[in-house]
């Protein structure tokens, strides 16, 4: 097979995974720079070009597309699947996945389990929000957050009426959640593949002031067995988004396991060095079964 990962980077860690165990199965394998792709878009053949030629067509796309470029990685994507080219992550599923009120408020119609979540625009309403999602202390997100930054525990009502207030006042788009002061600052990664969850990992807070357990926040990552419960969340998480490989991010709280993201290009270095699962493998694995 001709697979190509769409990725700005080709020596991060789940690039090259990905390319060499692609390779060790006799399949050719390219990295393509997102950016680098443009489109002929017309209704007779629409093209990319990539680099100042046609790109190539491929058996498979792999994207890896980063917070930062989602928009036009997106388009990308999209125009790949016009190509009639099988792309392991839609462009609708990316784009629902990185907009963290959509991916909310489509798995609550589908009643999956949530923390409280408040989201409003007018600067009148934060002290009804405040109490609609239980009070202080409390988490505020940035929409447009990644890897836990623009994520702020504030821990009384009047710190977070301030902070609030700033951020509306600046028109950041924020939303209000209650804080799972249970979880003790650990989250669960269920890595998803074909709607399968082939590893699952616990992500855990190391300092005591530290509520996030993003390993690029300095998290440690554990193997954790999961229940029955949390693993068929996790797949029906993954499914309600329309994403084959995702990871899904679950704490647990007293009323049961919640889910509080779903990542479409979730990283393969903590789940596979703290599993010793071969999560590369699996990807390949789901490209080369029969669709």
């Amino acid at each position: 097979m001709k697979i190509a990962i769409l990725s700005r980077n080709s020596s991060l860690y789940s690039t090259r995974r990905l390319v060499e165990v692609a390779k060790a199965r006799h399949h050719t394998v390219d990295v393509i720079d997102t950016l680098r792709c443009y489109m002929n878009i017309t209704s007779v053949r629409p093209m990319i070009h990539y680099k100042g030629g046609e790109l190539e067509h491929y058996d498979a796309v792999i994207p890896r597309i980063g917070a930062s470029v989602t928009f036009y990685g997106a388009a990308v994507v999209r125009q790949l699947a016009m190509m009639n080219i099988f792309c392991v992550n839609n462009a609708t599923a990316i784009t629902r996945a990185r907009d963290k009120l959509l991916s909310i408020q489509l798995l609550s119609k589908k009643g999956i389990g949530l923390p409280v979540t408040g989201f409003a625009h007018s600067l009148d309403e934060i002290k009804d929000l405040i109490k609609m999602v239980g009070g202080p202390p409390l988490i505020i997100k940035f929409l447009e957050g990644t890897q836990g930054i623009g994520v702020i525990l504030v821990e009384t009502a009047k710190a977070a009426r301030s902070v609030l207030e700033a951020f509306l006042g600046l028109k950041v788009n924020i939303m209000v959640q209650e804080y799972i002061k249970e979880a003790g600052g650990a989250d669960i990664r269920c890595f998803v593949v074909g709607g399968q969850v082939v590893a699952a990992f616990k992500r855990q807070a190391t300092m005591p002031e530290e509520f996030r357990s993003n390993l690029h926040r300095g998290g440690t990552a554990s193997a954790v067995e999961i229940t029955d419960e949390e693993r068929q969340m996790a797949i029906h998480a993954a499914e309600i988004i329309g994403l084959n490989v995702a990871g899904v991010d679950i704490v647990r709280s007293n009323r049961g396991p919640l889910v509080i993201e779903v990542n479409a290009s979730p990283g393969l270095e903590g789940v596979e060095r703290a599993t010793g699962i071969d999560i590369a493998g699996s990807i390949i694995d789901f490209i080369e079964k029969p669709k």
